[in-house]
């Protein structure tokens, strides 16, 4: 996975990632029930937006993906597996933990914790993206138009 750029967003920057036919062989299956070209369309497309909508769309994507993420240290780069959007484990994502992180994501938009406060639209990006992902209901987070047919 290479990083290219940045992704900024209030108080906040993320790498860039570029989305490879690499990680995109790697998502598991069982991890989307969506079609795969419509899901690495939405991540791509994510991936080159600003916000914290767009940022928690690309996050979850990279999450379920069982994508790698390239941080830049003071001792060099390093790279260490995506983390989950609402619960923020380092942990794969599989069936279990896509369900589990489903009802994580649905409380968080329940309880509204303050450090949402800070991040317009965080919540909904990732409950839109799990719920179109995993649970198939409802239409892509994001306006994907032709990209997905591609």
């Amino acid at each position: 996975m290479r990083v290219r750029g940045t992704l900024s967003v209030v108080r906040a920057t993320l790498g860039v990632v570029d989305v490879t036919a690499r990680e995109i062989e790697a998502i598991p299956r069982e991890n989307l029930r969506v079609p795969r070209g419509e899901f690495v369309a939405v991540w791509r497309e994510a991936e080159l937006l600003d916000g914290w909508y767009a940022a928690a769309v690309a996050i979850t994507c990279r999450w379920l993906a069982g994508a790698s993420v390239v941080f830049n240290y003071p001792h060099g780069p390093r790279a260490e597996p995506a983390y989950a959007p609402a619960t923020r484990t380092r942990r794969r994502a599989h069936e279990e933990l896509i369900e589990a992180e489903c009802l994580a994501a649905d409380r968080l938009a329940i309880r509204h914790p303050a450090w949402l406060d800070g991040r317009p639209g965080w919540v909904e990006g990732v409950v839109a993206t799990l719920h179109w992902v995993w649970r198939g209901s409802g239409a892509p987070p994001l306006d994907i138009g032709q990209a997905a047919a591609g």
